[in-house]
């Protein structure tokens, strides 16, 4: 009778949520008639927009949601006295420059805007599906999505997009020839979940966004792709290793949070329920096992942590790209323990390309760690080569996602779920 009575008051709550939602939407201004998923389908995760706060947000046109402070960024050393050497960091880098976002923090924010390598971006963390993504925060758009929405907002301008951006985006997929130019934006948290996963928004359109997908679901800017950068979750001791230098977000937010504690105790038990998830279940793995999801145009696989943990290296190729996916202990989950320091280690994977100036390498797990056959190097989860011929040699990541299983396989029904 309990548990009836707890599935009963799940279910009124969920529909009462569902009502709301609508208002919701149209408080920052979203257009609902324009969508690709399912309206109903989409229900508030009861904060209202940018109750989580954001970082780095700029008041959108509706003058909905207020700015919110830049992100501060500290030396390595500053951040060691309160973050642990196994907590999980977002590492980050585009060209030379290289930032760390603690998961402790992005815990609480789950969107960071952020400018790297002279590209503004957004680094996000989505709790609910252990998502970490990284996007460029210039939209392209085609010219009639230019009218569309200057007609909304008077306010908006677009900008020409280097001719390396439009390159990168035809390549995951993206139609570079359409775009007439990139509306630069900050994005917010809109407090609304499609298949238990974060709907971002952004301050010049209010279009709802997938944060796993990294596509417009609802607004004037529908279907339109954004730009995806690698970014992977790593130990704060590997980032620290491989990049010395490299500052690290800060706990200076200008809010006043629990930094470092967990207030999803317990979520990532691989048997437990997804919150707010009306998706279908694939049951080719346990709802939350991770696995790392790589979507691109010509197939989507997802790589199951156990599989690569089990042999530490994967050689494979996704349509004809070769890749190869690295395994290391040593990093800890942000959704297990109260202390996320104190996390089980669920370690660490890296997924790249094998083709390195013309070559294509196969990769090996030995006693001293992982080399290539061809020379003998020694890799880091990173993809540098740290020692032998190849030493100082930087493998090319691949965009991926290091989320649970339930999330990506309803968003990606037919992916390919490797297996060895």
């Amino acid at each position: 009778m309990k548990t009836l009575a707890i599935l009963i008051i799940s279910t009124l709550v969920s529909l009462a949520l569902t009502q709301q939602l609508p208002g919701q939407i149209s408080s920052i201004g979203t257009d609902p008639t324009q969508a690709n998923i399912p309206i109903d389908e989409i229900l508030s995760g009861g904060p209202p927009p940018n109750g989580i706060p954001a970082l780095g947000f700029e008041v959108d046109w509706q003058r909905a949601s207020e700015s919110t402070p830049a992100p501060q960024f500290v030396t390595q050393d500053e951040a060691a006295e309160w973050l642990g050497n196994f907590e999980p960091v977002i590492a980050f880098h585009i060209g030379d420059e290289a930032k760390a976002y603690p998961l402790q923090i992005l815990t609480w924010h789950e969107i960071v805007n952020d400018t790297v390598g002279g590209a503004p971006v957004a680094v996000t963390f989505c709790p609910l599906c252990n998502s970490a993504l990284a996007f460029d925060r210039r939209i392209p758009v085609s010219q009639a999505e230019l009218d569309e929405v200057s007609g909304l907002n008077a306010d908006l301008e677009a900008s020409d997009l280097p001719a390396d951006f439009l390159t990168t985006y035809a390549q995951q997929g993206g139609d570079a020839d359409a775009v007439a130019g990139g509306v630069e934006v900050t994005f917010g948290v809109s407090g609304a979940l499609y298949n238990s996963n974060m709907l971002m928004f952004d301050n010049q359109t209010s279009t709802l966004w997938s944060q796993l997908l990294g596509v417009g679901s609802v607004g004037a800017l529908t279907d339109t792709r954004l730009l995806r950068y690698p970014a992977q979750i790593v130990s704060f001791e590997e980032f620290r290793t491989s990049f010395p230098d490299a500052p690290v977000l800060s706990q200076e937010t200008g809010f006043r949070r629990d930094y470092g504690r967990n207030p999803y105790v317990g979520y990532d038990d691989v048997n437990s329920p997804a919150f707010l998830f009306r998706g279908e279940t694939d049951g080719r793995l346990p709802p939350k096992a991770r696995v790392i999801s790589v979507e691109s145009p010509a197939e989507d696989v997802a790589y199951p942590f156990e599989a690569i943990a089990e042999v530490g290296v994967v050689n494979d190729s996704v349509g004809e790209t070769p890749v190869t996916l690295f395994w290391e202990a040593g990093t800890a989950s942000a959704l297990d323990s109260a202390n996320i320091a104190e996390g089980e280690d669920v370690g660490a994977v890296g997924i790249f390309s094998r083709e390195l100036d013309g070559q294509i390498l196969e990769f090996t797990q030995t006693d001293d760690g992982v080399t290539d056959t061809q020379t003998g190097s020694t890799w880091n989860i990173l993809g540098q080569a740290t020692s032998g011929e190849l030493a100082g040699a930087q493998l090319t990541p691949i965009v991926h996602d290091n989320t649970l299983w339930f999330a990506w396989a309803a968003f990606k029904p037919e992916t390919r779920l490797y297996s060895e």
